[in-house]
């Protein structure tokens, strides 16, 4: 039986509807807005998967050419790995919905959100958050939502939901907002320097604007009337959890506040192999547990500190940051580099002008079909003090760097050399404790 709900969502009617296509998976719709239409499909398993200690959720976006009218560039003529746009999609739909499911589930969930109508003025990102969350909402996955989202922008001093792609070079603020009916659950934004209360009004206006979608959520999953699967979170062996704790709070003291993160990594890996020496032979099957156990004491106790005595495992206090360095001309032979360091955190930068017929051709989705400004993100195997295999392309997190921030891209493109250059930015993070986008800034 088909299923369909609509609301006027930015001024323009947003469908969403079930029943039609995909009967076989675990939950499936169609969301339309404008003639920009997404499948959203979710598929479970009913067995959780043995050994793991995380949940195995996968979201992959699928762009169709012929959504929007094109045959895919190549010898091949067929859609090949995922582009750097449908990456950055995934992952913004991914972050919304991961933290409502229920903790402990160790079921495999597979969401598959496919364009397969492009406009190119109604963005299917946004599309494919509400997709997956109203296939979730009717499917017998246990979920918590539904989940709403929308796009800001601020266009001729007023806010705007959900502009179109032809008013986005006329807007200053790019925000993409994703929540439930009483909590924000994920904010993206760029902005061309807008003060602090035109952004948490723009936070605001977005949230309320999303209550409609997630109305329509709701009584679309009443329509389907479809039972959630039961789920028993795993218990917690308390007595195991206190006996973990016991031994390693002692020791926590000396291992964890220690400035350098080599040496901190190595007192903290001797805890643990003690850990597990001494409390594995007491309990052999449940080694699993005991790391597990381990690693909550370990971050409870790295967050009890910041928090309550205001001090971080490397000595600093809440005010304090990493000592800031900034190096240029760094190599002699390149049109530019520079390198920044952060604490132990490091990025090296280097830039390239090329001629315009040097410009990267895009095959998308989009009306754009090239791009003037290309930034290209590696981290180094070293950089994390861990062996990873050399095969391959890249780690999957070095895809899609490209994208930090949509409206940042825009004026990029805009400034330096004029248009007669086209620049593409490699950064090579050299070292560091975390991997974050505002160091390859400070860098480039």
């Amino acid at each position: 039986m088909i299923h369909r709900q609509e609301a006027v969502i930015g001024g323009r009617v947003m469908s969403i509807e079930t029943g039609r296509v995909a009967e076989q998976a675990s939950g499936a719709v169609l969301v339309r807005y404008g003639d920009t239409v997404i499948l959203a499909t979710v598929v479970g398993s009913d067995e959780p998967r043995e050994g793991i200690d995380f949940f195995p959720l996968t979201v992959d976006v699928e762009e169709r050419m012929y959504a929007a009218g094109k045959i895919p560039g190549g010898f091949i003529k067929r859609e090949g790995r995922a582009s750097e746009h449908a990456i950055l999609a995934c992952r913004l739909a991914d972050r919304p919905l991961r933290p409502l499911f229920p903790k402990g589930y160790r079921n495999d969930v597979q969401i598959v959100i496919t364009v397969i109508s492009v406009d190119q003025e109604n963005d299917s990102d946004i599309l494919g958050i509400v997709g997956a969350s109203a296939a979730l909402s009717v499917s017998d996955i246990p979920f918590s939502g539904p989940v709403g989202a929308v796009r800001v922008g601020y266009i001729d001093d007023q806010l705007v939901i959900n502009p179109l792609e032809s008013q986005a070079s006329q807007s200053r603020l790019d925000l993409a907002i994703a929540g439930t009916s009483d909590a924000v659950m994920m904010v993206e934004a760029g902005a061309k320097e807008l003060p602090e209360d035109i952004m948490l009004e723009a936070v605001r206006f977005g949230h309320e604007a999303l209550q409609d979608i997630i109305k329509m959520q709701e009584k679309l999953t009443q329509a389907v009337n479809r039972a959630k699967r039961p789920f028993t979170p795993p218990v917690v062996d308390e007595s195991l959890k206190n006996r973990v704790a016991e031994f390693v709070l002692p020791r926590f003291e000396a291992a964890v506040n220690n400035p350098n993160k080599a040496a901190r990594s190595a007192a903290l890996s001797m805890v643990q192999a003690e850990l597990v020496t001494t409390l594995g032979a007491e309990f052999p099957d449940r080694l699993k547990d005991i790391i597990i156990f381990y690693e909550k004491e370990l971050k409870s106790y790295v967050r009890n500190n910041i928090l309550d005595q205001g001090l971080r495992p490397d000595g600093r206090d809440l005010k304090t940051i990493r000592p800031i360095s900034c190096e240029v001309g760094l190599l002699p032979r390149t049109h530019g580099s520079a390198i920044f360091t952060r604490g132990q955190t490091q990025v090296l930068s280097v830039v390239t002008l090329g001629s315009p017929g040097e410009e990267q051709i895009l095959d998308g989705l989009g009306a754009s079909e090239s791009k003037r400004f290309m930034h290209h993100y590696n981290c180094i195997r070293c950089t994390v003090i861990q062996w990873f295999d050399l095969d391959g392309f890249s780690l999957w997190h070095d895809s899609g760097s490209d994208g930090c921030g949509r409206a940042d891209f825009r004026s990029r493109c805009r400034c330096g050399h004029g248009p007669d250059y086209r620049r593409r930015r490699a950064c090579w993070q050299m070292g560091g404790t975390q991997r974050y986008p505002g160091y390859r800034r400070c860098a480039g």
